[in-house]
């Protein structure tokens, strides 16, 4: 288990990709309900 064991994260970290053990952040998109509030709070 390490740099070049696929199946876990530093492999993954090493080889540059992602997976099960190293998910992407993903960028959340603000629903409609939420920018209705935002425009009422200025």
């Amino acid at each position: 288990m390490g740099k070049g064991d696929q199946k876990s994260r530093r492999g993954k970290i090493a080889n540059r990709s992602y997976g099960a053990k190293r998910p992407r952040k993903i960028k959340r998109r603000p629903t409609v309900e939420e920018k209705i509030d935002i425009k009422k709070k200025k």
